[in-house]
């Protein structure tokens, strides 16, 4: 569309001779424009979708990781207070674990 052209659909070229000829017989146009409408914009509505699975899954992959680190952390915890036993700093002595 050039810049001199009306907004919006045009309609196609029509050759000189053809459009002189209908003017001289007084015969009428008849344009056939093949619209078809347009079709569903699935990326418009998939991104979204997309990007909020992707932070759905990143999040429960965080919290995963953390609820493995804090059950690492506390089995560490668990078998070094077993294999110390009590500990003392200055007189106060702490037992970290019951051995029954």
């Amino acid at each position: 569309m050039g810049h001199n052209d009306p907004p919006g659909n045009i309609a196609p070229h029509i050759p000189a001779d053809v459009f002189q000829r209908a003017q001289v017989t007084g015969q009428p146009f008849v344009f056939v424009v093949n619209d078809t409408p347009p079709a569903f914009p699935w990326a418009r509505l998939l991104i979204p979708f997309a990007i909020a699975g992707a932070a759905a899954l990143g999040t429960w992959g965080v919290v995963a990781a953390l609820c493995w680190l804090m059950d690492v952390a506390a089995h560490t915890a668990t078998v070094i207070g077993g294999a110390a036993g009590p500990i003392g700093v200055g007189g106060i002595t702490l037992k970290l674990a019951r051995k029954n």
